[in-house]
């Protein structure tokens, strides 16, 4: 089981972002993400229409206390800019199966950093937490999450080399 926490959303200022952690969350294979910060029901509703469209079982969930959730029986990825290098622990986190990856917000507490089991980095240099999470599941799953089946979708693309094709 693969979990998402995103830090610190802010409804104004993180609505696309936040979507788009959750989408990648959802699309790359993890089955729930939980967020902190500012409750957004927006952000709910918004991700359940896209569950229920576009197939699987995922869930969004609002969470006060982020801290507690890092209490609770996994293994903890905190990624980080600061971290060690994923090509280096990938094999190590590869062999863990009950997963919190936790993607960070405006400020990170020194707190998540001391209660993660690893702090990863994609790369040492500032970029966007949405591609961190993709990359790091992309090399978790080997790439087999690209071929994920979600099941009870009313939509599904017909891959096509030119235009447009969906299947409702």
């Amino acid at each position: 089981m693969i979990e998402v926490l995103r830090l610190d959303h802010r409804p104004k200022r993180d609505a696309r972002l936040t979507t788009h952690v959750a989408l990648v969350s959802r699309a790359f294979g993890a089955s729930k993400i939980y967020y902190s910060g500012q409750q957004d029901p927006s952000l709910e509703n918004s991700i359940k229409k896209i569950t229920k469209n576009w197939g699987g079982s995922f869930k969004i969930e609002y969470i006060k206390n982020p801290l507690k959730l890092l209490q609770t029986k996994r293994t903890i990825i905190h990624l980080t800019m600061y971290g060690l290098p994923i090509q280096k622990k990938i094999s190590e986190i590869r062999k863990q199966r009950n997963l919190l990856i936790v993607v960070g917000g405006s400020k990170v507490p020194i707190q998540y950093y001391k209660l993660s089991n690893f702090n990863i980095s994609i790369i040492n240099q500032p970029h966007s937490e949405v591609s961190s999470l993709s990359i790091l599941l992309h090399k978790y799953f080997k790439g087999k999450e690209l071929s994920i089946n979600f099941k009870n979708a009313k939509l599904k693309i017909i891959p096509q080399e030119q235009g447009k094709k969906l299947k409702s």
